[in-house]
């Protein structure tokens, strides 16, 4: 039995947790949990003894000064706990390490006895794999459990994964076996730039983990950050022209995956993120605005396709009535009956004379802009 002291009681908290190693490429899911310890002020409370699950020649302690004295930081697994004000005040269990070298059984059955001690309702896990995916679009983000009922309430997918694991599978089976319900949310990095750090997946996983827990994350620098990445990474894929036309191919293949993502349940949970975010006074373009960077899942369709489309006053008008024939005549001018939208007369802006009579319109004669017609710019 796991005792916890300084603790104090937790409200509806939820435990989120990420470790670095196989299941965080790019580094996105272990700063995704720095970052909320970073924002919310996360105080640690208790710390897995590093002796029990690590090789310390795979990862090696560090030595720093402080004070003029040597100190020795051991790697291993810390728990920290910060308190979510608001309407709807919460707490989140913070778990952030490194995936044990040893002895796994051992670390998720430790982890899952501080979950019960603190009354843990559900436990998170954020991971990110390699992906054939552009750096270009949304970072897709997939959220799995092996729970059926909860992957039916909480719009999940069903895990029917089969292979290698790490720590993130071990962890969530154990769970579901302790009847702990338990998600995964998985970020896939672009794999020809996998190097850390991806603030542009940390954002798509906190962007998804708000959807799930219904909560307002603030996300500092982070959207700065990861509009930068991504022109960092457009300038270098420029200069490489197989790695250009390698980005091209892999940005055909999404959009034509995803084009029904455009509308739906994908623009639901934008205009539900945005409406959290929105705050008394704020203007547009902010982060988490509709049309900002951090619109993970913006794509065919949005903002910026909307406003390339003219507007209804941006519209072609009617053209104006043919010049009618003279009086006393029974057949028009040679010419005028091919007279339309086009004409010179048209182009040049002159008024026809008028002879006070609407003249009669034939059906092929209806120019741009009719009721009922459809075409480019039509919304």
């Amino acid at each position: 039995m796991i005792e916890l002291e300084g603790v104090p009681e937790l409200i509806d908290p939820i435990m989120v947790a990420a470790f670095e190693g196989w299941n965080d490429a790019g580094d996105a899911a272990s700063s995704a949990v720095a970052h909320l310890e970073q924002e919310w002020k996360g105080e640690v409370f208790a710390a897995l003894d590093a002796e029990d699950y690590y090789d310390f020649q795979v990862n090696r302690p560090t030595v720093f000064m402080e004070d003029g004295t040597r100190k020795i930081t051991w790697p291993t697994t810390r728990l920290s706990v910060v308190r979510i004000t608001g309407e709807r005040p919460r707490d989140l269990v913070l778990v952030r390490g490194i995936e044990p070298s040893m002895r796994w059984r051992s670390f998720c059955n430790e982890l899952l006895g501080f979950a019960h001690e603190l009354g843990v309702e559900m436990v998170v896990v954020l991971g990110a794999l390699l992906g054939d995916t552009p750096h270009t679009r949304p970072v897709p983000v997939s959220g799995v459990t092996s729970d059926p009922d909860l992957a039916r309430t909480m719009d999940l997918e069903e895990s029917k994964y089969e292979g290698p694991t790490g720590i993130v599978g071990i962890l969530q089976e154990a769970c579901t076996h302790a009847g702990v319900p338990a998600v995964s949310l998985w970020a896939a990095v672009p794999h020809y730039v996998s190097q850390p750090p991806n603030p542009k997946a940390t954002l798509a996983l906190l962007n998804r983990l708000e959807d799930l827990l219904d909560l307002r994350i603030p996300l500092g620098e982070l959207v700065e950050d990861a509009r930068a990445w991504q022109l960092g990474v457009d300038q270098l894929a420029a200069e490489d022209s197989e790695v250009a036309e390698y980005v091209q191919s892999l940005e055909e293949a999404r959009d034509t995956a995803e084009l029904p993502e455009a509308s739906g349940e994908a623009i639901a949970r934008e205009f539900e993120r945005y409406l959290r975010r929105r705050e008394p006074g704020a203007g547009p373009g902010g982060p988490g605005a509709p049309g900002g960077f951090g619109r993970e899942s913006a794509g065919p369709g949005g903002d910026r396709a909307r406003s390339a489309r003219p507007t209804r006053a941006e519209e072609p008008k009617e053209p104006k009535p043919q010049e009618p024939p003279e009086k006393g005549t029974e057949e028009e001018k040679p010419g005028r009956e091919a007279a339309g939208p086009g004409t010179g007369e048209q182009e040049t802006g002159s008024a026809p004379e008028s002879s006070g009579e609407a003249p009669e319109r034939r059906p092929d004669e209806d120019g741009p802009g009719e009721p009922g017609e459809e075409g480019p710019g039509r919304d």
